[in-house]
């Protein structure tokens, strides 16, 4: 399986990335935890460029075109001979995030983006996607007490707020792939949820190929 995890600015993505694949593991599955942008060593260095504060004039469409560079590198390095070698794939964002952060958050058309992800993807699309969801103040307030806030961290409230608007668009236009979890409980029970919402299909293997 291909899983994904989105959301806004600390949501808990990571650590429920890693409380899932522990649970899998435990019931004999292979796993990989990952991230985007980066993931391997070439979107590693993407990422670093994406996030840095000093680039804060970057251009809308350079930014999601060095995400989709990063991802293709990243599908064809990375995901893609894990799921072929049967390993869950678990990963802290994806091709969706570029949809709601520079499409709904930037304003470029949601239909190029798709187009872009496409391509740099091959089309690859999760099985699941879980969006973590969470207030814009209190996921910004919680990055700001674990501090080093990057460059999107930095971008301001009403562009957070529309892409929490989008990642919802999102999954309301896709409700088979998605599911919403509410991310303001305590991580164990978000971790609950998350399970029950996941574990009627966990070894299911079959992925969608294609984007709409």
């Amino acid at each position: 399986m291909f899983i994904t995890f989105e959301g806004v600015e600390g949501c808990g993505k990571t650590t429920q990335a890693r409380l899932l694949a522990a649970r899998l593991e435990e019931r004999g599955s292979r796993t990989l935890v990952t991230r985007e942008p980066g993931g391997a060593a070439i979107s590693e260095q993407i990422r670093v460029i994406l996030l840095d504060n000093k680039n804060d004039d970057m251009d809308a469409m350079a930014e999601a075109l060095l995400y989709v560079a990063s991802r293709a590198q990243f599908v064809a390095e990375i995901v893609r001979p894990a799921l072929a070698a049967e390993t869950v794939v678990i990963c802290d964002r994806y091709a969706d995030s570029t949809l709601a952060y520079q499409g709904y958050g930037r304003g470029l058309a949601i239909g190029t983006l798709r187009t872009l992800n496409r391509i740099a993807t091959g089309g690859l699309v999760p099985d699941r996607t879980f969006l973590l969801d969470l207030p814009v103040d209190e996921g910004l307030a919680r990055k700001r007490r674990g501090g080093d806030l990057n460059r999107l961290d930095n971008a301001g409230y009403a562009f957070h707020e529309r892409v929490r608007n989008g990642y919802h668009a999102l999954a309301e236009a896709d409700p088979a792939r998605w599911r919403v979890i509410d991310a303001g409980a305590a991580p164990s029970v978000v971790a609950e949820a998350i399970w029950a919402a996941l574990s009627p299909f966990v070894g299911c293997s079959v992925l969608t190929m294609t984007y709409d």
